[in-house]
This record gives C-alpha cells, sequence and structure tokens, in this order.
C-alpha cells in the first residue's frame, strides 16, 4: 500500500467529511513508529499500549491546531515523548521512588516480558539504556532506534544540536561500559 504524505493526511483531516478517513491514515503511517518510540522508554508493553491510545487522543484533539511549524511526525513525536516522561514521573511519584529504582524495576520487567524477543545482547543494551538518566536515554533511542537527526531531536526536546551531540556521546560511552563490565554470556 502507498504511503500517504502528511499534506494529504492534513487537507483530508480539514473537512469534516474526511477527518475520520485522515485520522485512519494517519494512524495508519505512525502507530508502529510511535509504539516502539515509547516501548523502549516505558518498557512495558501493556503502558505503551495505553499510552500510544493517549497519544493519539491527544493527536486527535489538537490536530486542527497544528501549524505546520515542524515536521507532523516531530510534533506527533514530541507528544509521544511528553506523555511517556509523564508516565514514568508519575509512576516514580506514585511509589515515591528515586529514578534508578524505577529503572531497575523496569529492567527486572524487561527480564520477565513475553513481548520481548530480542537476544541477549540485545537485552542487555536494554539494561545498559536503562542505567543512563532519562534524557540521554531519550537522546540514544532517537539518535540509535529512531534515526532521527539532531536536528529533529533539537525541535522535539527543545534543546540544542551540541548539547544533543554531547549527551549522545555520553550516553554511548556509558553503555559501552556497562556492556564491557557486565557478564554477557553467548
Amino acid at each position: 500500500m502507498k504511503q500517504v504524505e502528511d499534506e494529504e493526511i492534513l487537507a483530508k483531516f480539514s473537512i469534516e467529511k474526511t477527518r475520520n478517513e485522515a485520522f485512519n491514515l494517519l494512524i495508519t503511517k505512525y502507530q508502529e513508529k510511535i509504539y516502539w518510540h515509547v516501548r523502549r522508554l516505558v518498557i512495558d508493553h501493556d503502558d505503551a499500549d495505553d499510552l500510544v491510545q493517549e497519544v493519539f487522543i491527544k493527536v486527535w484533539k489538537n490536530l486542527a491546531k497544528f501549524r505546520s511549524d515542524s515536521k507532523l511526525y516531530t510534533w506527533i513525536y514530541r507528544i509521544a515523548t511528553n506523555e511517556s516522561i509523564t508516565f514514568l514521573n508519575k509512576k516514580k511519584q506514585q511509589n515515591n521512588t528515586p529514578l534508578d529504582e524505577v529503572s531497575e524495576e523496569l529492567s527486572e520487567s524487561l527480564v520477565a516480558a513475553s513481548y520481548f524477543n530480542g537476544d541477549k545482547i540485545q537485552m542487555k543494551l536494554q539494561q545498559a539504556l536503562l542505567t543512563l538518566p532519562e534524557k540521554q536515554r531519550l537522546i540514544f533511542n532517537m539518535k540509535y532506534y529512531d534515526d532521527l537527526k539532531y536536528e529533529e531531536i533539537s525541535d522535539i526536546l527543545g534543546t540544542s544540536v551540541g548539547a544533543l551531540k554531547a549527551s549522545f556521546h555520553i550516553a554511548v560511552k556509558k553503555i559501552e561500559v556497562f556492556m564491557l563490565n557486565d557478564d554477557i554470556s553467548f
């Protein structure tokens, strides 16, 4: 099936009669990418599913106000990122636990997840990511997994490109140290 351009989706969304069709096209185009972005941040499949629904509800409610200052995907991605961070912060506050304990809980959830089908190295990479501060993990995921350009990440996070490059470099070094120091049995 041919991928529909964002401009066509936005044009259809602006017409009452084709609004639902446009939104279905948008979900078809972006749901899987958004799911995996959210999943890498919150780890748990069920939490990710719930958050993706929340993201697309927000998109539905606010799409008419979208000003095209950025790409549509960047705008949706920003919403998904903010929803994920809000979720993780709420989880941290509800449990009244420090973020590193939340990361440990997520790591245990990752190991137990029946939805995780990666090999041992992929599992170790995910565990290494959970040791990173939230912003470094976010930047690493966006750059490594989603292959976003620094300029796109800058638009999403509102951070300078230089700071993003530095954070990514530091994250990579921390991951390397984790992977080399952690015993990986093949």
